[in-house]
Formats: structure tokens, C-alpha cells, sequence
């Protein structure tokens, strides 16, 4: 988990950058404008609190994921090692994508205040910036965080939860289901388990299908988060929708798309090859001290 914070973060502000700031063209524009604005630490911006709470928020989406499986499989046939039908899948993708929500959205709302502090405010043709140059809104993830829960409560730090939710209980779908088909395709026939370079193939591909379709609510998200560092716009995610259609059309949805493709791919397969190995080291530690 880890490894794919520090991996995926600086496109992970990209675009953040590219769906809720101002002023970007494309993505090499993006890319440029902040390495000349804040050098390389610009894009690790935010990175802390996902860094620190990444093993609990794995340990809880892949936890469930795991054991609703196991229970849905033991309901249907008896038996919890059986093979999880697609339906079983399903289920268990979209309870990992709602249990997820609880702890996602504070983490994610803190990682985007903190990559947007630095990104002007604009709207009427009117600037709003830090009040003092290099001296941004939040020193940090732990003062942003008590900074949001003192001015906004406890809605502020779960403000876009509701677009996490309708981002998060499809897009899991979409990460686990074709991870387990690609898994399954890409391993030879005769093989009880995955190799390496399975796991890491079909995680990436997984994770690019999953961001590129949750894009859209990924952009509600991103600018309800972002909303807020100095001005308000948006009171809520139907409005978010209807704002940013009127004023940037259909395609602002679309807005890092190809950020997300290729950040998810590298993302992904840190994460599944993590997440498979560790758990064959633990089971065959399991068999060695339990013959």
C-alpha cells in the first residue's frame, strides 16, 4: 500500500490539479506549471496522511472484500474455500466500495485541501490567494484536519462522500471483477495459483479499467473537496454536477482521464502483488507451524 501511495501520488495531484483547479490546458501544461511554481515537493503535496493511514484503509477494502466472499460462499454452497461465483464478486466488490467510503473520505478530503491550497481561486475575475506568499491555508495533514472538523464539523471532513460513495461501490466492481477474470486468463492452465507477473498484469489492468471509469464522479469529488480552501461554491454533489456542466459542458467530467489510466495501472499492480504475496507468506508460515 505503501509503495503505490508513493508511486501514483504525483500523478494523483495532477490530476486533482487538472479536475478542480484553474488555469491548466492539458497535462503537460499541468505538469510544467507546477514543477515551475513548486519544484518536485509540489507534487508530493498531501502525500503524509495517505502514506499513514494506507495500511489500514487496505487492510479494511480488501478485509471485506475477502470475508464477504468467504461468507457468500459458505451461504451458497456450504463450503468458503469454494470458487466465489460472479454474482459473489459483485456483492462483495460493492460492500468493500461502501464500507471503504468511511474511511476514504476524510483521507482523500485532507490529500486534496492540502495539493490545492496553492491553486488560485478564481471566479468573476477575481483572485483570492493565500494572504501571506508561502504561507498557505494548512501547515499540514493533522492541522487541516483539525482546521475542517473545527469550521465544518464532522459534514466538513466527510463533504463528498456521497460522490465517493456513487464512485467508489461501482468502481470496486469494476477493480475486482476484472482482476479476477485477467488472473484467471492470464495464468496457465495446470497452475493452482497466480504467479507473480499474473497478479501484477491483471492488477494493472484492473485498476486502469476502475479509475477510467470512475472518472466522472471522481471530478464531482475532487472539486467538492477542493471547494472550500478559501471560497464555497458548490452545497452539495447534484449541485457540484449541475455547476461544473453549465459553466465547462459534459467533457469537464472527462477531465484526467488519462492521468487516471496511467496512474491506476502502476497503482494497482503495487497493490494486488502486495496483497497476494503477503498473503501467501502468511499462509505458508501458517503451514509451517501448524503441520
Amino acid at each position: 500500500g505503501a509503495a503505490s501511495v508513493v508511486v501514483g501520488h504525483p500523478l494523483d495531484t495532477i490530476k486533482t490539479r487538472l479536475q478542480a483547479g484553474q488555469g491548466y490546458g492539458n497535462t503537460l501544461n499541468c505538469v510544467l506549471t507546477v514543477y515551475r511554481n513548486e519544484s518536485v515537493a509540489g507534487f508530493f503535496k498531501g502525500m503524509a496522511f495517505p502514506l499513514a493511514s494506507i495500511a489500514v484503509y487496505n487492510s479494511v477494502v480488501f478485509g471485506v472484500f475477502s470475508n464477504t466472499q468467504r461468507l457468500l460462499s459458505q451461504l451458497r454452497h456450504g463450503d468458503p474455500p469454494q470458487e466465489p461465483a460472479l454474482a459473489d464478486t459483485a456483492l462483495a466488490s460493492m460492500v468493500a466500495g461502501f464500507i471503504s467510503v468511511s474511511i476514504g473520505t476524510p483521507v482523500d478530503l485532507v490529500k486534496i485541501r492540502l495539493q490545492m491550497q496553492t491553486q488560485p481561486y478564481i471566479k468573476a475575475n477575481i483572485k483570492v490567494k493565500p494572504t501571506v506568499p508561502g504561507l498557505p491555508a494548512y501547515r499540514g495533514p493533522i492541522h487541516c484536519f483539525r482546521t475542517v472538523l473545527q469550521k465544518e464539523g464532522i459534514a466538513g471532513i466527510y463533504r463528498g462522500a456521497g460522490a465517493m460513495l456513487l464512485r467508489d461501490v461501482p468502481g470496486y466492481c469494476l477493480y475486482f471483477i476484472p482482476y479476477t477474470f485477467f488472473c484467471g486468463w492470464i495464468t496457465p492452465d495446470g497452475c493452482i495459483s497466480p504467479n507473480p507477473f499474473s497478479i501484477w498484469l491483471a492488477g494493472g489492468i484492473a485498476g486502469a479499467i476502475s479509475w477510467v471509469t470512475a472518472t466522472p464522479m471522481d471530478v464531482v469529488k475532487s472539486r467538492l473537496q477542493a471547494d472550500g480552501v478559501y471560497l464555497n461554491k458548490y452545497k452539495g454533489t447534484l449541485d457540484c454536477i449541475l455547476q461544473s456542466y453549465q459553466h465547462d459542458g459534459l467533457k469537464v467530467f472527462f477531465r484526467g482521464i488519462t492521468i487516471n489510466a496511467v496512474r491506476g495501472f502502476p497503482v494497482s499492480s503495487a497493490m494486488f502483488l502486495g496483497y497476494e504475496l503477503s498473503l501467501k507468506a502468511m499462509k505458508r508460515g501458517q503451514t509451517e507451524t501448524n503441520p
